[in-house]
């Protein structure tokens, strides 16, 4: 608007001094109407063209952060058909992250920028569709600015060495971890055992076994966590090749 302004001796018609303050409300009640809330970017009726990006479960995103982060769909896995029981979802970050003695995979601090989370559940190979799938894995999408992702990683490795067992309704786990060659800048992957029980709880002879596989891209940290279904074991074939390709599906989304 110009900052011009008329001269001293110059006034506006009485008329028109009366009817300028109406036009200036009648515009500040349009600017205040105009568009409504935008629609979910993951409907559950639709396929989702992004992921919804929200703070880490234990930390809120840096003031400082420039850019607002956005993590497309395309950023995370999607089975291959033959492996694919059902597509992909959205998941709550809380939800599809594990916890053994204490929030261990939660601890994004202040630098994260944004997190999301996606499911997708498996079957074996070849089985029809008429069978119960065989896990579920849960995919955790971090990013982070400065130094975070590495002092993620930095800190999640203490925290589970911290945690060789824990309680898992009445039934012992034990964890052991170690490093996961050849996928992303650095992976870890971390392996826990318990004994298997029935659906009742009654303990049933042998053990029961599943992993969690976090990699780091860059300032992108993904945790992937694999769940038998019902309780049964996850599948440590699919997980790694699951691991891979959303390692690659975040290295492409990165470039």
């Amino acid at each position: 608007m110009s900052r011009y302004a008329a001269p001293p001796t110059t006034r506006a018609p009485r008329a028109l001094r009366l009817i300028l303050p109406l036009l200036g409300t009648v515009a500040l009640s349009a600017a205040c109407t105009t568009g409504g809330d935008a629609p979910d970017s993951a409907s559950s009726t639709g396929s989702p063209t992004t992921a919804a990006a929200t703070p880490s479960p234990t930390g809120q995103p840096s003031a400082s952060a420039s850019v607002p982060v956005t993590i497309p769909t395309s950023a995370f896995v999607e089975l291959p058909v033959e492996l694919r029981k059902s597509p992909r979802r959205p998941t709550a970050v809380t939800e599809a992250l594990p916890k053994f003695c204490g929030n261990e995979f939660g601890t994004g601090g202040r630098q994260v920028t944004a997190s999301a989370a996606m499911t997708v559940t498996y079957k074996k190979a070849g089985e029809p569709d008429s069978n119960v799938p065989q896990g579920m894995i849960h995919q955790t999408i971090f990013t982070f600015e400065g130094d975070g992702a590495s002092e993620y990683l930095r800190r999640l490795r203490g925290a589970v060495q911290a945690c060789p067992s824990y309680d898992q309704g009445g039934n012992p786990v034990t964890v052991k971890s170690g490093t996961l060659p050849g996928v992303g800048d650095e992976a870890l992957l971390v392996t826990r055992t318990w004994a298997a029980t029935s659906l009742n709880g009654e303990r049933t002879g042998g053990n029961t076994s599943a992993q969690i596989a976090v990699a780091r891209v860059d300032k992108v940290v993904t945790v992937f966590h694999d769940q038998g279904w019902e309780g049964s074991s996850g599948n440590p074939t699919i997980l790694d090749r699951t691991v891979r390709d959303g390692v690659q599906a975040i290295d492409a989304w990165q470039r």
